[in-house]
């Protein structure tokens, strides 16, 4: 419906442009019929009041020179305020440019039906620039915040207990209490730290990618096995259907990508439960599908689970040191070997990660086997 209000309105545009220009077509000429006809009746009283004599061709040409001059006086006092509503318009263009370069990002140019041909793609990019610089200025903004909020917590942890541990009647026990929770707080911040660095980099174009080809089940099932001391402490039941697949790209990448979704199924997922996953190959495609029985999401938070240092659940990611950047680096390695992640969750049912991988990663130097998007 959108798309065929849009066209009509494009339709009834062009329509309305073409017939301005027919009708400025028409203006031009009644000038020139106007002109040369004054000039036609003018020229001979100018001869009689000369006293010249000329012969009809003279008299012609005196008409034609009479009337170029009426049209171009004409034209004189029409051009200035034309020339001015132009410039005016081309000022606004030159100042909401130099408001960008200023960091002021709320501009909103607006578009000028007399200079739609000649500025309107340009407006129209420059507006849409100005909305695209003022989103990232403002998730540049929340970043800061987010990681200044997420940095201070610990250090205000840390200075705290110092304080504390600076009191002599304190017992060993106490003590060691403290200093134990010093350290958990040192390596929340080392995680923070490196998490950032890991999704810096995964960001920059200039990531380094070493695909190779290894097996994908092989893989999960030795993370599984790797992760057995956290949901064999919380007696959970593990349920592995996994195909046999070879895929090509990045294995190291990929590890940390089905890390952190177990980690995420086994941290979210309360004692006696039970986790699930699922893996099959199309022809050029394999799904890998992560399943808990957890506390699920909330379905207004469901489409910000990949935002930087979201946490569905703050109070509990605390006491477990989330900081809210693992789906975002899983998201993002997702999608450099080109892949799909998407979520389903209800709140105390659980969630449902489901990930689609090209079986050879279409990258520089590794041949591309394709046969249909993923769905």
């Amino acid at each position: 419906m959108r798309l065929r209000l849009r066209l009509k309105k494009l339709k009834a545009n062009k329509m309305w442009r073409a017939c301005k220009l027919a009708f400025s077509i028409m203006v031009i000429l009644l000038f020139i019929l106007a002109s040369w006809s004054i000039s036609y009746f003018i020229t001979p009283y100018l001869i009689n009041w000369a006293g010249w004599s000329v012969t009809d061709y003279w008299a012609f040409v005196l008409v034609c020179i009479v009337a170029l001059l009426l049209l171009g006086a004409v034209i004189g006092i029409l051009f200035p305020l034309a020339r001015n509503k132009h410039l005016a318009f081309y000022q606004s263009i030159v100042d909401a440019v130099k408001q960008i370069s200023r960091g002021d990002f709320d501009v909103k140019i607006k578009p000028h039906e007399d200079f739609e041909d000649e500025y309107g793609a340009l407006v129209e990019s420059i507006n849409h620039m100005a909305g695209e610089l003022g989103q990232m200025e403002r998730m540049r903004q929340e970043f800061i915040s987010n990681v200044s909020h997420e940095i201070q917590s610990p250090l205000t942890s840390i200075r705290g207990f110092a304080r504390v541990l600076q009191n002599e009647e304190l017992t060993e026990d106490e003590r060691q209490h403290y200093l134990y929770i010093i350290e958990m707080e040192t390596m929340r911040l080392s995680k923070l730290s490196d998490n950032l660095l890991k999704l810096t980099s995964l960001e920059s174009d200039h990531h380094p990618m070493e695909p190779v080809l290894f097996r994908l089940d092989s893989q999960i099932r030795k993370l599984i096995l790797v992760s057995e001391p956290q949901w064999s402490a919380k007696e959970l039941d593990i349920d592995l259907n996994l195909a046999k697949v070879s895929i090509k790209a990045d294995e190291e990448m990929l590890s940390q990508v089905w890390v952190n979704l177990i980690h995420n199924a086994i941290k979210f997922t309360p004692d006696n439960g039970s986790i699930r996953i699922d893996m099959k190959k199309s022809d050029a495609y394999v799904e890998v599908v992560v399943q808990d029985s957890g506390i699920g999401i909330k379905a207004d938070q469901l489409p910000h689970v990949f935002e930087r240092f979201f946490k569905a659940d703050v109070s509990r990611n605390r006491t477990q040191g989330g900081n809210g950047l693992g789906l975002s680096i899983v998201q993002k390695i997702v999608q450099l070997h080109k892949g799909t992640i998407a979520v389903v969750s209800t709140r105390g049912v659980g969630s449902t990660f489901t990930v689609k991988l090209p079986l050879c990663m279409v990258d520089e130097g590794v041949p591309v086997v394709r046969n249909s998007p993923p769905k």
